[in-house]
């Protein structure tokens, strides 16, 4: 569910380059004029305006911006600006780095993309590094956060709707097992999580829910500080209701004592055009607060325009 905001009569990419290298010209950035226009279009039509920048100008639109803008503002321009799977493999390249390494961002983007979507930002990773998404997740990561990490980047999932009840109910009772056990690294449990289709799991795991009294996030919460168990859990979240997930990752980032800008931006700027309506509500039911609100109390100046833009409450 597509939430940005695209005016009705959107000028013609040439028109939008042109004022573009205008906002660059100048005795300093018109920063207003670009978010004007990037923050106002949708991925297909950002795209043919980085190609015919390129071709007009002999330079490549990311550069200009990269040269122009500085520090969050930068960072969330670019992000946005950026195809969806070239922004998914930079975010999972950035996660696989000693200084900026996230398990949490190479778990989300495994798991809350489309088969097609972690495809296509797989085959951007090899493109751009001349290396395999896999063979850098499982270089940089090791133990049970290995063990779950390389088959979430592999697997390619069935997407649709049809549902096995007898599978079900099967792995539910597995699932259960393994978590008495707490073996919770098992093969099996990572089989589950790691293959099966989305739709699949939601039966499993309501199934578990009504078979053994206990949401499975609930039975995985017996050592509440075990790292591995907080990306477990995290994973089957993003699985099952991604809006959760993200909600959770902005309400963390915006109350940290100093906002967490990297998480925040991550999040708007790869949600802004699949679910942000659904993020939103969850947001205002879970905090009794408005996104927009909370971040325009924590964000200032360009950037907090922009992200307001991206979540659907820029003014034209």
């Amino acid at each position: 569910m597509a939430t940005l905001r695209v005016p009705p009569q959107v000028p013609s990419p040439a028109e939008d380059c042109e004022q573009l290298r205008k906002a660059f010209q100048g005795w300093g950035t018109n920063e207003a004029l670009i978010i004007s226009i990037l923050a106002h279009r949708n991925a297909a039509q950002r795209k043919v305006i980085q190609e015919i920048y390129a071709e007009t100008y002999g330079e490549e639109l990311l550069k200009a911006l990269d040269k122009e803008l500085s520090s969050d503002f930068e960072r969330i321009v670019l992000l946005w600006t950026l195809d969806p799977a070239e922004r998914d493999a930079f975010l999972a390249n950035e996660a696989t780095k000693r200084l900026t390494s996230s398990n949490w961002v190479l778990m989300e983007i495994a798991c809350t993309r489309s088969s097609l979507d972690l495809f296509k930002a797989k085959q951007a990773y090899q493109a751009r590094y001349k290396r395999s998404l896999e063979e850098d997740v499982a270089y940089h990561t090791s133990g049970d956060f290995r063990r779950l990490l390389v088959p979430l980047v592999s697997t390619f999932r069935y997407d649709g709707n049809e549902v096995n009840m007898t599978l079900a109910k099967s792995e539910a009772k597995l699932l259960h097992e393994k978590i008495a056990e707490k073996a919770y690294n098992h093969e099996d449990l990572i089989r589950i999580l790691t293959t099966r289709s989305k739709a699949q799991l939601n039966a499993t795991l309501n199934h578990y829910n009504n078979e053994f009294g206990n949401a499975i996030n609930k039975d995985l919460k017996t050592d509440a500080g075990d790292e591995y168990l907080k990306l477990l859990r995290a994973t089957i979240k993003c699985l099952t209701y991604p809006e959760k997930y993200f909600e959770k990752v902005l309400r963390l980032a915006i109350n940290k004592l100093g906002t967490d800008e990297w998480a925040l931006a991550r999040v708007v700027a790869t949600r802004a055009e699949v679910d942000m309506q659904r993020i939103k509500e969850e947001y205002q039911r879970r905090n009794s607060v408005p996104l927009d609100s909370a971040i325009g109390k924590d964000t200032s100046g360009d950037y907090e325009k922009m992200l307001l833009a991206l979540v659907g409450h820029g003014d034209y």
